[in-house]
């Protein structure tokens, strides 16, 4: 079975940065794509970032295009990423999520099968 481990949220402040984690398992798929959506409280979730193994292509939402980047370390199986530049508005859980498949654009709810727990960013002013 897939399995995703979603880490490294915390308390920042206003401008600081933070690195979440996402440790993937239980796939052989060739090509797959993993995506970050956030939910922030009395939200909905929104898909924010995305990657795709074919060609590396990586998206983002214009929310967090500048201050934010995805990236991954296919030897240890793991994405990321990088927030900089937080602003209290980035406060939500964030969760990451795998299609088996090579997807573009944005991410969709509706395109991701699998999700890992989520992680508690909360970005104080």
């Amino acid at each position: 079975d897939v399995q995703l481990q979603a880490s490294g949220g915390g308390l920042v402040q206003a401008g600081g940065s933070l690195r979440l984690s996402c440790a993937a398992s239980g796939f052989t798929f060739d090509d797959y794509s993993i995506a970050w959506f956030r939910q922030a409280p009395g939200k909905e979730r929104e898909g924010i970032s995305c990657i795709s193994s074919g060609d590396g292509s990586s998206y983002y939402a214009d929310s967090v295009k500048g201050r934010f980047t995805i990236s991954s370390d296919n030897a240890k199986n793991t994405v990321y990423l990088q927030m900089n530049s937080l602003k209290p508005p980035d406060t939500a859980v964030y969760y990451c999520a795998i299609t088996m498949g090579v997807v573009a654009g944005i991410p969709s709810l509706l395109e991701y099968d699998y999700w890992g727990q989520g992680t508690l960013v909360t970005v104080s002013s």
